[in-house]
């Protein structure tokens, strides 16, 4: 059974930091891209930033670049998101997803979450 589990989430203070973590199991996704999406109550969900893992090309929502980063290491199967300069706008819950092919048009696989909550 393929598992998207995420960890790193907390509560933290404006201008703070956190990293969360996406770990894969059941299958590789090497060849297929990743990304990261958050949501909060009453909104929409929205895309925070997406990775190839083959490639390692990029992208980010214009609202988290130049403080989020988004990395990989295929050798633990994880894709990675560094957070930083957070603000309270951030508060949502972030989850992984992944595509089941390098050529798939949409993200099959999502993890169930992780909460993160920054106050001023």
């Amino acid at each position: 059974q393929v598992q998207l589990v995420e960890s790193g989430g907390g509560s933290v203070q404006l201008g703070g930091s956190l990293r969360l973590s996406c770990v894969a199991s059941g299958r590789s996704f090497t060849m297929s891209p990743m990304g990261w999406f958050r949501q909060a109550p009453g909104k929409d969900r929205e895309f925070v930033a997406t990775i190839n893992w083959s490639g390692g090309s990029t992208s980010y929502a214009e609202f988290v670049k130049g403080r989020f980063t988004i990395s990989r290491d295929n050798a633990k199967n994880t894709v990675y998101l560094q957070m930083n300069n957070l603000k309270p706008e951030d508060t949502a819950v972030y989850r992984c997803a992944a595509k089941g092919t390098w050529s798939a048009a949409q993200y099959d696989y999502w993890g169930q979450g992780t909460q993160v909550t920054v106050s001023s």
